[in-house]
């Protein structure tokens, strides 16, 4: 045992970012460094734990971190830089900022974020751009889980949560947690598991859980949609949704109920590969109990996704599973601590620049366009006009955005701010964003390593880890419940966490008086000073701090749509054109020359998106990317397990290795 080992150690208590789950963990701190992760001792927590969280204390002190600000000296992507101080930085990348602003105005300045920062920034991001003057911030959660929050608000107002202790069937739409992915969830299904409850598994693949499952729907990919108006046909023609509720709280169930009349098992059956027999199963499990559908990534990125997460939202409404013991929970704001949505001064921002957010004319649903159709419906519900939830409200669309840096279409953009995200990694069209980055007047990174998106960056600016911090995670805007982080270490060299970084940019923009917070304590300070003194002492004395759970609040208040009901046909999406229900867009025909069906989605235990593959015990596990085909169509192509192999569509390609996993 090493000298370090031995000496007197402490434990803190530290919430994981290596994913988006947010565990909360035990971090051990000898010496002012931490020397191990484990397990948090709460039983709410226990056992919620990864090995990409027990790996994280050398991913942080890995050699290649960055630790200082660096300034670019070569041409873009030549990968030259030169270490600078972070006032010189500041003041550089301000005067260059208002340079862009004279020129094209402050619409011209695009910020991508990721959850890496949603509990450290406290809402500083939004803050700076919308006393900045630009509507066009945009996240990876608009292709995960934040587009999901935005279809769910259409139809009740809100996203829903799983009960997943009280509930008795779970359905999981291609969704496959595990023992080192999505954690605290693979832990809840187990537990529901154990005391009876039934799991219903739709995937093409015959995943872990689908294994598990009671039943199984080998779906083709992409086809999640049509199995819903496939339960649909089965619930309405059975009569097995809950009368009395559409009755009262459901708005268009005949005009649904004309729709869902358009796809009898039979063709449902057709277009998911799915005998009518296993659909109505599956369908009459889900609605004979309390039942949940817990969000997954993979309806969230499919074609006819829109429909597919209404779908899910109308399944949940009309079997009495909204809102329920055992059903999913509304759970709203936290009555005492503020979310940090309630920083970010939505208000501010003038119509006429939140009119030019890009993408909102033609993908609405997330944008301020459609959000703003939401507001007096959400302050009436639950008192506050602008929720933030899963830090994907109020976005402008990806594609759009890279277009405008690209192009200039229909406006130029020309500064592009990063924190925490490798956009060249995780948005789709890879060409197009490196396109877009190349046309850049200014990029700058907040980042731990140089990825790739930042060798082409202007500045490169070193961020803190989550052992080095102390941060408030508010459930993602999502839920009424807090979970405090201690800071457990001091950030290496001149690392500096999210809150700092947007409070720098905003003196030097003359913005300074708006952040009168010095540090992120501070305004840990002001959103816990209704329940403790400070931080320190709440965080100290509270693992978890949970509101009050209360059930059909719909009775008293209505649900935040603009009918104040259920909208099963959507009057937001009606108002805009867009049709009021869901529907089924066929694929189009398949070109000769790309045979076979391509689709993404699998998770690795070892990493988390483009992350951890630093981590030599990580990369050991899985160091290769994989192909995963049906040994029928390889054997067909002559390709053998473990070969390599070029995949390619219409807009590139990429080797893999094949496995038949």
């Amino acid at each position: 045992m090493t000298a370090l080992q031995q000496a007197p150690a402490t434990t803190r208590n530290v919430i994981c970012s290596s994913c988006d789950i947010q565990c909360t963990v035990h971090a051990k701190v000898v010496e002012g460094q931490v020397v191990r992760i484990h397990s948090s001792d709460n039983p709410i927590f226990r056992d919620n734990i990864c090995m990409k969280a027990v790996y994280a204390p050398k991913g942080f002190a890995h050699p290649d971190r960055l630790l200082y600000p660096l300034r670019r000296v070569g041409v873009r992507g030549s990968g030259k830089f030169e270490r600078v101080s972070w006032d010189e930085a500041n003041a550089d990348i301000g005067a260059r900022l208002k340079a862009i602003i004279d020129r094209h105005g402050p619409e011209a300045i695009a910020v991508s974020t990721s959850d890496w920062n949603t509990s450290t920034e406290n809402g500083a991001t939004r803050r700076f751009m919308n006393l900045l003057g630009s509507p066009n911030y945009i996240s990876g959660v608009a292709l995960c889980a934040g587009n999901t929050a935005a279809v769910n608000r259409l139809v009740y107002g809100w996203f829903p949560q799983p009960d997943y202790a009280n509930t008795n069937c779970i359905m999981l739409f291609g969704h496959n947690p595990k023992r080192h992915s999505w954690v605290p969830v693979f832990n809840a299904i187990m537990k529901a598991r154990q005391r009876g409850a039934k799991l219903v598994v739709l995937d093409p693949r015959k995943s872990e859980m689908a294994e598990r499952a009671d039943v199984w729907l080998p779906l083709k990919a992409g086809t999640d949609a049509a199995m819903c108006f496939g339960f649909l046909d089965v619930i309405i023609r059975e009569k097995l949704y809950d009368a009395a509720f559409v009755e009262k709280w459901c708005h268009g169930f005949e005009a649904l109920k004309a729709r869902v009349a358009e796809f009898p098992l039979e063709r449902v059956a057709a277009i998911t590969g799915v005998g009518p027999d296993l659909i109505a199963r599956a369908a009459r499990i889900y609605a004979e109990g309390l039942s949940v559908i817990p969000w997954t990534p993979i309806t969230d990125q499919q074609r006819n996704s829109t429909s597919a997460i209404r779908l899910h939202a109308i399944m949940r409404a009309i079997c009495g599973n909204l809102d329920v013991p055992g059903g999913e929970t509304l759970g709203g704001l936290h009555p005492d601590i503020p979310q940090k949505s309630l920083f970010e001064l939505h208000d501010v921002l003038p119509q006429a620049q939140r009119d030019k957010q890009l993408g909102a004319d033609r993908h609405p649903v997330f944008t301020y366009r459609t959000t703003q159709l939401l507001e007096d419906a959400t302050e009436r519900v639950w008192g506050y006009r602008y929720p933030n939830i899963v830090n994907g409200s109020y976005m402008a669309v990806p594609s759009a955005v890279f277009r405008a840096m690209a192009d200039g279409v229909p406006y130029p953009v020309k500064a592009f701010i990063v924190q925490g995200n490798n956009p060249l990694m995780s948005y789709a069209n890879m060409k197009l964003i490196h396109r877009a980055m190349m046309n850049q007047d200014l990029i700058v990174m907040h980042e731990h390593f140089m990825t790739p998106s930042a060798q082409l960056a202007d500045y490169v600016l070193p961020g803190d880890a989550w052992t080095e911090r102390n941060a408030l995670m508010d459930g993602y805007g999502w839920a009424a419940h807090c979970k405090p982080s201690q800071k457990a270490m001091e950030p290496p060299g001149e690392c500096r966490d999210a809150y700092a970084f947007w409070r720098g940019l905003a003196d030097a923009m003359g913005l300074g008086a708006h952040f009168p917070w010095k540090t992120t304590d501070a305004i840990l300070d002001e959103r816990v000073r209704k329940v403790a003194p400070s931080f320190e002492v709440f965080a100290a004395n509270n693992d978890a701090f949970l509101a009050p759970v209360a059930f059909r609040k719909y009775e008293k208040t209505g649900f935040a749509t603009p009918t104040g009901k259920v909208e099963l046909y959507s009057t937001v999406l009606e108002k805009f054109g867009f049709d009021p229900l869901p529907y089924w867009r066929e694929d189009p025909p398949s070109d000769p020359g790309f045979p076979l069906s391509l689709f993404v989605g699998v998770r690795e235990d070892e990493y988390f998106q483009t992350g951890h593959r630093h981590i030599d015990e990580l990369r050991a596990r899985r160091p290769e990317p994989q192909l995963y085909i049906h040994p029928a169509t390889a054997s067909a192509a002559g390709i053998a397990e473990g070969e390599w192999v070029r995949v390619e569509t219409k807009a590139g390609g990429v080797k893999l290795q094949v496995s038949f996993a």
